[in-house]
């Protein structure tokens, strides 16, 4: 077996943008991309990276110049995502669904002065209203007409006009059109791999203010290397990647986006989740690999329009973003046929650091093993400076070559979260004798009850064994007797019932007495990030304010 050290010494770094440059040479009449229907080969976007790049270049975007898209799944992401890594520019991420303040934040922590967008009342407006502010100089206008089939191109012009921004006519602003009109070729860029920052990646901040990761092209391509070893039986040119996932979050960005170009798949679009548009597309092309978060898996798995579709030709599935529950992975894999399989990652490395073997020994409940060229020692709670007794519990550190540079602008917070090439995590766990590693929860998501450490994820593993329950977050709030105690918040099933007491008992035959939830409150939804995962924060600060109001009145 090649070690983590041996996998690093064969690999060589490299521009990103190369890899799609392999693809146009091999594979260039392969479909890269479907978008409701309208289908581009590879040698077509490599024709409109060409054109966008020598536009760019004469924009004055070189080296060290940091370029924003906010946009949404469309082949527009992918072409100026290329385009920029070709002449030796930085991505930066942005989410579209961010307010202004979200927007402007970012930009100017990033030093974005150029927004790339689209001419969507929903999108542009905001860019606008951030560029009036002085935190832009140019915004690039993509028509989302342009991208669609005929027929549909038709029906929004005629009923989707209001949605469509008007553009004014000025020097801030550039069409696409005009900027792939620049005449010539863009000048080839020498690019370092190991020092060079492709993509500066913005982490969720929901442990604090939000930073950018500085990952360079080492850092990228070493994960699509890494990705490449993992989906070994996918089969070069053939496949067909349903991309849901936001390609602006690095999972995606990765694992869709990234992952699709090396292997010559058709990247089939869809620029947010909608059950029935992701159906009806998963069936029309005949998708082969679905990277997706549990939240996606389970609403397929529970939906009634599920059962008119077809799902079979999916293959290969990866979760990610969050734990992957057992019962989601066991009705999927039924429902489809596929492979479900459960990965781990953080914006920090690229993302992805251990999957579970795509076949059928794969674990239920573990991450997986690390990925070629990765390491990992967990650190002992109570003394990070130690390593964890072999078999318990300690903080897991990851070090490999996907390992990010540091955060932008922040020595301090890098120096805290780097020590010695290792990666702290934050996230608790173990590994087992044959590799496979198991997570616990986050170190800050940790509840004491009358000094116990309790995890989350250990009775969210639980309620999620009820056959009525469809989703669940545990989140700990105070008790004047124990200091912690946990509180679950469930999401039902459509069409079931069950009361809080009938859950408590159900519970008492899965969990220990000290993990049973003290309160159990039930929603038609829980919150979930902009990808979909699940979402504590906005729990944890409801109840916080719930109870100062009641310490306040009482």
């Amino acid at each position: 077996m090649t070690t983590a050290e041996e996998w690093c010494e064969a690999f060589t770094p490299r521009p990103v943008h190369e890899y799609l440059e392999d693809t146009i040479n091999n594979l260039g009449d392969s479909p890269a991309a479907d978008f409701f229907g309208k289908v581009w080969t590879y040698r077509e976007y490599g024709e409109m990276v060409e054109k966008t790049a020598a536009g760019l270049q004469s924009m004055g975007v070189k080296p060290g110049v940091h370029v924003g898209l906010c946009l949404p799944n469309t082949p527009y992401y992918t072409v100026f995502y290329f385009a920029i890594l070709k002449i030796g520019g930085t991505v930066v991420n942005f989410n579209p669904l961010y307010v202004e303040r979200e927007l402007a934040f970012q930009a100017r922590d990033a030093d974005v002065r150029i927004m790339v967008t689209m001419d969507l009342c929903q999108i542009y407006d905001k860019v606008e209203a951030i560029r009036q502010e002085n935190v832009l100089d140019k915004i690039i206008v993509c028509p989302m007409t342009a991208i669609l089939p005929q027929p549909k191109k038709l029906l929004f012009s005629l009923f989707k006009r209001k949605e469509v921004a008007s553009i004014p006519d000025d020097a801030a602003h550039i069409r696409l059109e005009d900027l792939q009109a620049v005449p010539g070729k863009a000048t080839p860029v020498k690019i370092n791999p190991e020092t060079d920052i492709a993509v500066l990646q913005y982490t969720g901040g929901t442990t604090g203010v939000p930073k950018g990761a500085m990952l360079t092209h080492r850092n990228l391509a070493a994960n699509i290397e890494q990705m490449r070893c993992v989906f070994e039986k996918a089969e070069k040119g053939k496949e067909k990647m349903l991309c849901v996932l936001p390609f602006f979050h690095v999972f995606a960005m990765t694992v869709a986006q990234n992952l699709a170009v090396v292997l010559g798949a058709e990247m089939v679009l869809q620029p947010r989740f909608e059950l029935k548009s992701l159906l009806d597309a998963a069936k029309r092309k005949n998708v082969t690999l679905f990277p997706g978060v549990p939240t996606l898996f389970t609403a397929i798995n529970n939906s009634p329009l599920t059962k008119k579709y077809d799902l079979t030709s999916i293959k290969l599935c990866l979760s990610g973003g969050a734990p992957l529950p057992v019962e989601v992975k066991s009705n999927f894999e039924k429902l489809t046929g596929c492979i479900l399989v459960e990965g781990y990652g953080l914006t920090e490395s690229s993302p992805v650091a251990a999957v579970n073997p795509l076949d059928r020994t794969s674990v239920a409940g573990s991450i997986g093993r690390l990925v070629p060229g990765t390491e990992a020692r967990f650190c002992d709670l109570e003394d990070p400076s130690k390593d964890a007794v072999p078999g318990e519990k300690g903080e897991l550190c990851l070090k490999g070559p996907q390992v990010m540079l540091g955060y932008w602008k922040r020595p301090d917070e890098t120096e805290q979260t780097i020590e010695n090439d290792f990666l702290h995590t934050g996230d608790v766990g173990y590994q087992d004798e044959d590799g496979f590693i198991y997570l616990v929860d986050r170190i800050k998501d940790l509840i004491i009850c009358s000094g116990y450490n309790v995890y989350p994820r250990v009775i969210e593993e639980a309620v999620y064994q009820h056959e009525a329950v469809d989703e669940c977050i545990v989140i700990a709030i105070p008790d004047p007797y124990r200091g912690q105690s946990p509180k679950a918040f469930v999401k039902l099933k459509d069409g079931a019932e069950v009361s809080a007491q009938d859950l408590k008992e159900f519970l008492k035959d899965h969990l220990s007495t000290i993990e049973l939830p003290r309160e159990v409150e039930f929603r038609s939804e829980l919150p979930k990030t902009m990808v979909g995962k699940l979402s504590k924060k906005e729990l944890v600060e409801e109840e916080m304010a719930k109870r100062s109001e009641l310490a306040a009145t009482a």
